[in-house]
């Protein structure tokens, strides 16, 4: 397992991460049972959500809080990603693609991008359903 995303990041929100579970090839399964379906394997997710507070430098390379409207994650890395516009203060919504590392008691991704979202906020009501409408559709 070297750390990097193995396929496209998955659109997940805060909540239906925390009960994913760590197989022994390092993917994560998230549960889908309440729509009747077999556990997504992912290992990269794509969440959003409002930056909440930035811890800068350190070893991992600085972190960031976030909340989307099902709970909090962290992100860390996020100083060494591209980020387009300066994305990293709080009030900001942003979108964030990263590797999962660890999802109890809250999501932690390591950042392999962020962007920032809060010009439009059309993205940020629609965050939920488009999460919805992904998991409904994909096998």
């Amino acid at each position: 397992m070297s750390g990097e995303a193995a396929g496209p990041p998955v659109k997940v929100l805060a909540a239906q991460l925390r009960g994913a579970v760590r197989g022994a090839d390092g993917m994560w399964a998230l549960g889908l049972a309440e729509a009747g379906r077999v556990p997504l394997r992912l290992r990269a997710a794509w969440m959003q959500g409002t930056v909440l507070e930035v811890a800068r430098g350190g070893a991992a390379g600085g972190s960031a809080r976030l909340r989307d409207a099902s709970g909090a994650f962290t992100v860390l890395g996020v100083e060494a990603v591209p980020q387009g516009r300066p994305c990293l203060s709080a009030g900001k919504y942003v979108m964030v693609m990263g590797v999962v590392r660890s999802c109890s008691p809250e999501p932690v991704l390591r950042a392999i991008k962020m962007t920032d979202l809060s010009e439009n906020p059309v993205h940020e009501n629609m965050w939920s359903l488009e999460v919805e409408d992904l998991h409904r559709v994909i096998p």
